[in-house]
């Protein structure tokens, strides 16, 4: 989705060739160059998530499994959605142009998600979206999904912006059978291993640009509002290969040829 708040960018093309689970992956990605919006680096992002993704999932069908998810099973759209608030901005022009019935029943979804959670003091635990060590992350993770909240977005137990949707929401699968994610138990559920996850390093850069890192999907809308000036990047190209280059680094994949 293009944001209408900028006059367009140009672009260059990148091309890298690496390694993921065993699994090459050949990047050809047109990216922003020039000045721009965080915003404008996220579909160059979500086409390199998808490459790396389908990369673990053939990795996960070389050992004799098959992701589990599919349309009609919306159990992991309740779960707790970290994005970056970049990705927030994406979703609240996504919902602003959207036909006004349905824009009308999008905004009352989380309208009533933003209730739950004050109504069960979770709202102030994560807004702004906090640094979680691994044993508080699964707390407020399962105190979240026990809430029930569904994502503002599903509809028919599916997503209903499903090329639009978040780095984190791609980034996660499961090989274990998916009737069992209705109790996300870790001994019950097999998750898709992700080495690389460009959620984690566009959350990670995004505190320099924002001074926040994440919030969770359903208080995008409302922390737009309140954030509505979107920082301006000095080249969109050089910040695209830092945040793919730092999170190969993190995994510790490196990039063979570019």
């Amino acid at each position: 989705m293009r944001p209408k708040t900028t006059s367009e960018p140009a672009f260059r093309h990148l091309s890298a060739r690496l390694s993921v689970s065993g699994e090459p992956v050949q990047l050809e990605l047109e990216v922003p160059a020039g000045p721009v919006h965080p915003v404008r680096l996220l579909p160059s992002l979500q086409a390199a998530a998808n490459a790396f993704v389908d990369a673990a999932e053939k990795a996960v069908q070389r050992a004799g499994l098959s992701v589990s998810c599919q349309k009609g099973c919306g159990a992991c759209c309740r779960q707790l959605v970290p994005i970056a608030p970049s990705e927030a901005r994406a979703l609240a022009l996504l919902v602003e142009e959207l036909p006004d019935e349905r824009r009308k029943r999008v905004l009352s979804r989380f309208q009533d998600a933003g209730t739950a959670l004050e109504g069960a003091g979770l709202r102030r635990t994560l807004l702004p979206g906090p640094d979680l060590t691994k044993e508080t992350s699964r707390e407020v993770g399962l105190s979240y999904f026990h809430l029930r909240i569904a994502c503002p977005f599903l509809e028919d137990e599916s997503c209903s912006i499903h090329p639009d949707r978040p780095l984190a929401c791609r980034e996660y699968l499961v090989t274990s059978p998916s009737g069992l994610c209705a109790d996300p138990a870790p001994e019950r559920i097999e998750t898709v291993p992700m080495p690389v996850k460009l959620s984690t390093g566009l959350q990670r850069v995004s505190r320099s640009w924002e001074g926040q890192a994440w919030l969770p999907l359903v208080l995008a809308l409302e922390w737009v509002e309140e954030h509505p000036e979107e920082p301006a990047l000095p080249d969109g190209g050089a910040e695209f290969e830092n945040i793919v280059k730092s999170t190969l680094a993190a995994a510790g994949k490196t990039r063979s040829a570019s």
